[in-house]
């Protein structure tokens, strides 16, 4: 299998491929690839001269693996891999044993193996391993493709990259940035194969999770927020929203049912921030999705909306940076992001299509960040070719920007 490297995730892990003090843990929504980037590392340390006898890879979904379900069951067979020197262990799904974390917190203990895990996002992420794990793991966090990795991979695959990036934006936002989705021809084909990973979500991740009594209204949840991306919303609202359509739910099962489809990675919830006293807003958030192929996987609507589409994008490609990103409100006047990195340094980002159509909608774009009195970048991120200089605010074409792989 031709492995596609993804240099974004694996120049942040390098510096813990011998690290056999902490734990790493791969996360992301299903079909991200996490397998195939433990799959990449594990070529890159034999490339660096690790004896593949001190490689134990293990993935318990195959055939090979499937009989592993307890912890003296991963532990005899990790035991019978004997080498000298570090050992570096890599298990994906490892949900699958139960009581897992005491034999990989065991195995790190030993101070001979660097240990890499993969598994499902609903239990990875809801506070049990970092109970049991607490110090001791660090998370990675993969995303479907951005724009930049999606031209690479058509080009990685022989697939034609058109010289129009506006078409290649068209064809990313319905197409989505799935891995396994670029091998298929066939528009319908990509589409039967996001459905089967939202089909994969629900039987693997949430019902393992959550006890879903009425599928049809979880369903109906579940598209009713797929459907309003990058709405401004609030449990509130979204009851009221469901019950205008014959949708009768409690509140606090529509409030745990947004919780286990954030855990799962299907939505990721980005909190509104207010610039003026500095606190985070309660109640309303704002929700994108994943991969923006959830939308179009769902409906059989193929306008694409650029508005929330555009902000989708930015919003899970700035999070690939590691970026933390909120929604800025500087009095009655919103910021579509609020960007802080690592070293917390902060930008600020407006997202629209084109701002070229006239000067109200250009005003209307720059107004926000105009508000913003602190000397952090700004920026006004579309699709222009043509671009305004205003007031020290960089207006920077969208595509290419990503395309770049530029960091703001």
């Amino acid at each position: 299998m031709q492995l596609y490297f993804r240099e974004k995730y694996l120049k942040k892990m390098r510096g813990f491929y011998h690290d056999v003090e902490v734990i790493k843990v791969i996360t992301g929504v299903r079909r991200s690839g996490k397998s195939c980037l433990m799959a990449m590392v594990k070529e890159e340390l034999l490339r660096g001269g690790v004896a593949p006898e001190n490689i134990i890879f293990l993935d318990l979904d195959s055939k090979e693996c499937r009989k592993i379900k307890t912890a003296d069951g991963l532990e005899e067979v990790i035991d019978s891999r004997r080498a000298q020197g570090t050992k570096y262990l890599f298990i994906d799904e490892i949900q699958n044993v139960k009581g897992f974390e005491e034999v990989i917190n065991a195995y790190r203990c030993t101070g001979e193996y660097s240990v890499f895990i993969t598994g499902s996002n609903s239990y990875l992420l809801s506070g049990e391993l970092a109970t049991k794990l607490t110090g001791r793991y660090v998370e990675f966090e993969l995303f479907t493709l951005s724009f930049d990795e999606y031209l690479d991979m058509k080009a990685f695959l022989g697939k034609s990259v058109d010289a129009n990036l506006t078409i290649e934006l068209n064809n990313y936002l319905q197409e989505g940035g799935f891995p396994k989705a670029m091998q298929y021809d066939d528009f319908a084909d990509k589409r039967t194969y996001v459905r089967s990973v939202i089909d994969e979500i629900f039987e693997k991740d949430i019902k393992r999770r959550v006890k879903v009594r009425n599928v049809e209204t979880f369903n109906n949840v579940r598209n009713f927020v797929i459907n309003n991306f990058g709405a401004t919303i609030s449990v509130k609202s979204l009851k009221e929203a469901l019950a205008k359509n014959g949708v009768e739910i409690k509140r606090e099962t529509l409030a745990r049912y947004i919780e286990v489809l954030v855990e799962s990675k299907v939505l990721y919830r980005c909190d509104r921030f207010d610039m003026k006293s500095k606190r985070a807003l309660s109640g309303e958030k704002k929700y994108y999705l994943a991969d923006v192929s959830f939308y179009f996987a769902t409906n059989t609507d193929n306008r694409i909306n650029y508005g929330p589409a555009l902000e989708n994008i930015v919003f899970i490609y700035a999070k690939s940076l590691d970026y933390a990103v909120s929604v800025g409100r500087i009095g009655k006047l919103e910021c579509d992001f609020i960007l802080r990195d690592n070293a917390l340094g902060y930008s600020y980002v407006q997202v629209a299509y084109t701002i070229g159509e006239s000067k109200s909608t250009e005003d209307r774009e720059y107004a926000p960040l105009e508000n913003i009195k602190d000397n952090y970048p700004k920026y006004v991120l579309t699709t222009d070719y043509l671009l305004q200089r205003r007031g020290g605010i960089k207006h920077v074409n969208l595509l290419e920007f990503m395309k770049s792989r530029s960091r703001f």
